[in-house]
């Protein structure tokens, strides 16, 4: 069983962008070495349809969904006694993607202030990742696996909003490097279905880290 320097079980978040392939890579390090997996709960947010349809209208009730549901796991996971992998952490929720809202002015200000301060009074209680692993790739990249993926209420996703998560991920990942234990992976090049020694070496990296 993998432990952290404290001798905790280990904990790995896959960080990265819409369609980029952290459930891919979720799903395979579960079943190569049998963590407990934590996976993104997009198709049970009830508002994520109204989301994409209208933005200001629905962000606030879309990222409080996300939040709640990601507290949650975040709470399993440090209550589990064994590794655990979580597709898309608490942070980001708050960190990348309510701040992009907010400041593309798709998010109230009331609304984010409100989000804001629930979002540091819980991170501040919370034992962060002990490794994230940042899947990165470009906008046109995202774009085209998230079509490829066929999620209706996903293909009309507006590609500016895509690239400024991206910069949002790319400042993000830039703050926490000195501070936490980080694994950039970049994937414009490669396919997690089709190039397996490319990925077996980021899963043996993966596993390496936590070892």
């Amino acid at each position: 069983m993998p432990q952290n320097p404290h001798g905790r079980s280990s904990f790995v978040a896959i960080a990265g962008n819409i369609g980029v392939g952290k459930t891919t890579l979720t799903k395979m390090l579960v079943e190569r070495f049998g963590w407990t997996g934590f996976f993104e709960k997009e198709v049970a947010n009830p508002y994520l349809a109204d989301f994409y349809q209208d933005m200001p209208a629905w962000a606030f009730h879309s990222q409080i969904f996300f939040l709640k549901e990601r507290l949650k796991d975040h709470l399993q996971i440090q209550a589990a006694g064994a590794p655990s992998v979580q597709d898309r952490t608490i942070y980001e929720d708050a960190e990348i993607f309510a701040l992009n809202l907010f400041e593309r002015g798709l998010m109230h200000a009331r609304d984010y202030a409100c989000y804001a301060d629930l979002y540091n009074a819980i991170s501040s209680s919370l034992r962060p990742p002990d490794l994230f692993v940042y899947l990165r790739a470009s906008t046109w990249t995202l774009i085209s696996r998230i079509r490829k993926r066929g999620r209706a209420y996903e293909q009309n996703i507006d590609k500016e909003y895509l690239a400024q998560l991206n910069l949002n991920y790319e400042r993000w990942v830039k703050r926490i490097f000195g501070q936490h234990n980080v694994m950039l992976v970049d994937t414009d090049a490669y396919d997690v279905h089709r190039d397996k020694e490319w990925l077996e070496g980021v899963i043996e990296e993966i596993q390496r880290r936590v070892a």
